[in-house]
């Protein structure tokens, strides 16, 4: 028993410290990011939270499998008790460490028991309909054969996780049955198979069930690591995406702070200026790499679940055009990839010649946004794309005076006329010359 305490220990050490080092390398990514906004009003943030992430909401817009990643999700939330109560035996060589709980524990197991059957079934549905059935949403230019390895390697990985727990669950019943022992627990699932294992003896069983349990831990431990590096990294990152979602109403886009103090300064030249912030130089107009973006857009884009909602209701793609909202939030995250550990070595000073802008995102995909807002609005963890879209085209406009023929011909208009209208602000009027005549 010593022996397996002390090489679970070590085995949790390492990957505790190498989930650390990948935490604390997008820590310092994020430490490149720009303010984006207050974090106040909890109490909204918190509902939202339960209605959007615990509640999954968005996700049954799509009623059928949004069914079905529900239950994964919940599943999830409740087979976790069961991770933290081995992770503690395996430390302390205790058996059902929480069996104090009582009825809560009987309950608890009984459900984790329920969800490792169901949450297995809803991965062999999502395994199907990856690899035989042609999902639309799951395509798309910035969807390659690596995105679609890592889907179903996360999948596969999920599947061996409930397979490993019915697994140790109804080895402990057939055991406790062969060795007539008192039950821990409540498991109505595995009581109904654990008659596959009849023929063994007791110490097969046994040998079983820890193959399982070692099976089961050791596969939570890799899954933790893999997940930084996946596009299931939502898996922990969704839910404070959620709660740290805009709350301000789809449509309004947020302004520019130093846009809005010269505005005011040209309108009363009486208006105190605030100082800008210490060992500020130059501030670039909007987005044109990963150092412009904020913080809830890098937010955004680790939670990214990548399911194609987005773009699927997009109507410029729908359209046939080459904007894909989740394309946008992808190449976000790739770009900070790219250029993050760079920038930690030499700081925000460090170029490699390249930009999210136009290496990533053409200006085309950017100027096809209608920003409808109908991607935000069908994210199920509240990503906020033509807010990103927007930024970036501030700094093509403010910064490059790039914009498309129809959009300067716009500029020059409200420059000349004071309207976006090519007509002469004396004739603004015409129209209702002869009202009063045409009325009697």
């Amino acid at each position: 028993m010593v022996v397996k305490q002390l090489v679970f220990a070590i085995t949790l050490l390492v990957t505790i410290g190498i989930f650390s080092f990948t935490i604390s390398r997008f820590i310092r990514f994020f430490k490149f990011t720009r303010p984006a906004f207050p974090i106040r009003n909890f109490a909204r943030r918190l509902w939202i939270m339960v209605d959007v992430a615990i509640g999954q909401t968005k996700i049954f817009r799509r009623p059928v499998i949004g069914f079905f990643h529900a239950l994964v999700f919940w599943g999830f939330c409740i087979i976790a008790f069961g991770s933290i109560e081995m992770i503690v035996d395996g430390l302390w060589g205790t058996e059902h460490f929480l069996k104090f709980l009582g009825p809560v524990y009987s309950l608890t197991s009984a459900s984790g028991d329920i969800f490792g059957l169901l949450v297995g079934l809803s991965i062999l549905i999502f395994l199907s309909r990856r690899l035989f059935f042609h999902i639309k949403r799951f395509e798309g230019i910035e969807m390659k054969s690596v995105s679609h390895m890592d889907a179903n390697l996360a999948l596969s990985m999920i599947l061996l996780l409930m397979v490993s727990l019915l697994g140790m669950n109804m080895a402990y019943y057939a055991g406790n049955i062969a060795n007539e022992q008192t039950m821990t627990g409540v498991y109505p699932v595995s009581c109904l198979f654990a008659g596959i294992l009849s023929g063994f003896s007791s110490s097969q069983i046994g040998m079983i069930y820890q193959t399982c349990w070692w099976s089961h831990i050791l596969l939570i431990f890799i899954f933790a690591n893999i997940l930084p590096y996946s596009k299931h990294f939502h898996v922990f990152m969704s839910v404070p995406n959620v709660f740290l979602s805009r709350l301000y109403p789809l449509g309004k886009l947020p302004n520019m702070d130093n846009i809005t103090r010269e505005v005011k300064f040209m309108l009363d030249p009486n208006t105190p200026i605030e100082p800008p912030p210490a060992g500020l130089t130059t501030e670039r107009f909007g987005i044109k790499d990963a150092e412009d973006i904020s913080w809830k857009n890098y937010l955004d884009s680790l939670a990214c679940t990548e399911c194609g909602r987005c773009t699927s209701v997009c109507p410029a793609n729908i359209t046939g055009k080459r904007l894909s909202p989740r394309k946008i939030i992808m190449d976000v995250r790739a770009r900070m990839k790219e250029k993050g550990p760079g920038m930690v070595k030499n700081g925000t000073a460090f170029s490699d010649h390249k930009s999210l802008l136009r290496d990533y995102i053409s200006e085309e995909e950017l100027w096809a946004c209608t920003t409808c807002n109908a991607c935000a609005r069908e994210c199920p963890i509240n990503i906020n794309h033509p807010v990103l879209i927007v930024d970036m085209r501030r700094y093509l406009v403010m910064e490059e005076a790039s914009a498309p023929g129809l959009i300067k011909g716009l500029f020059s208009n409200i420059e000349n006329n004071g309207a976006p209208w090519q007509f002469s602000p004396d004739d603004r009027l015409l129209w209702a010359k002869n009202i009063e005549m045409n009325m009697n």
